[in-house]
């Protein structure tokens, strides 16, 4: 099997200290320089959606999201070429927002309008946390969502059981009800039940007969119940996933972090640490 570390003399190892890693003089620049590039284009797309701004500046704002969408791809591209397994970064959490952060501007020379989506590039201000050395919230973020995939299959069960409830519930309410009081079909109905056991409570559609009430009624209690469940599934997970501590150290292969204190090899792609 071919070995794909590299030296750390390598220009692939210094790419990838200044790009994924802040501890050096210009790593902390480049990801500086990269969060104040992330909040200008952000703002530029809020700026363009106004439309006496738009109509005054818009070439401006145009012209600007283009130069930061190439500088976005450029970065991206480098971001590939500094680790040991593209495949493994494009594939992960930062890689896919990277991605999706700089497509918008492509598509809308197809789509108009597309543009608008740009704002997904401030889930990069995520980076925020590593530069300025606040470490244990990446940690804390990463707990949180091993906890999350491991309740992955618990809340697909309940879930299931909540669209199969949401189901009956609509399906009852369409006859005790009836078109006569707005619930006009299944469908319908489906929609108030979901509202309602949600505890969201629009109120563009409500029972008028007693026994609509009533039932509509157990139905709101039900409601706290089932919000309570998942709740619970996530904090019985997040308990466990917490006796196991992490550090904040990018694989030099693939660019993961939230790695244990006594790994000496990457969770993701198996790379040395």
């Amino acid at each position: 099997m071919k070995d794909n570390t590299y030296s750390r003399d390598s220009w692939q190892f210094r790419l990838h200290e200044i790009i994924f890693e802040a501890d050096t003089p210009a790593g902390k620049a480049f990801d500086v320089s990269l969060l104040i590039v992330i909040v200008v284009s952000v703002i530029t797309v809020a700026l363009e959606s106004v439309s006496s701004i738009s109509q005054a500046y818009g070439t401006q704002l145009r012209t600007l999201e283009w130069v930061i969408t190439i500088l976005f791809t450029i970065e991206y591209v480098l971001r590939l070429m500094s680790v040991g397994k593209p495949l493994r970064y494009a594939r992960s959490f930062f890689g896919i927002v990277d991605v999706l952060s700089i497509l918008p501007t492509y598509l809308s020379l197809f789509f108009a309008g597309t543009q608008a989506l740009l704002v997904i590039r401030a889930l990069r201000l995520l980076r925020v946390f590593r530069v300025l050395k606040l470490g244990h919230f990446l940690s804390e973020a990463s707990l949180l969502s091993e906890a999350l995939r491991a309740s992955g299959r618990k809340i697909t069960v309940f879930l299931g059981t909540v669209l199969s409830l949401v189901l009956i519930v609509g399906a009852l309410m369409y006859l005790i009800e009836g078109p006569e009081h707005g619930f006009t079909s299944i469908p319908q109905s489906i929609y108030w039940a979901v509202v309602t056991l949600t505890t969201v409570g629009y109120g563009d559609i409500a029972p008028q007969t007693v026994m609509g009430k009533l039932f509509a009624s157990v139905v709101m209690i039900l409601g706290y119940g089932i919000i309570a469940v998942p709740t619970g599934i996530v904090s019985v997970e997040l308990a466990n996933t917490m006796q196991t501590s992490t550090r904040q150290a990018a694989c030099p292969e693939c660019g993961g972090e939230g790695h244990s204190d006594k790994a000496d090899f990457c969770m993701y792609c198996g790379g040395a640490l």
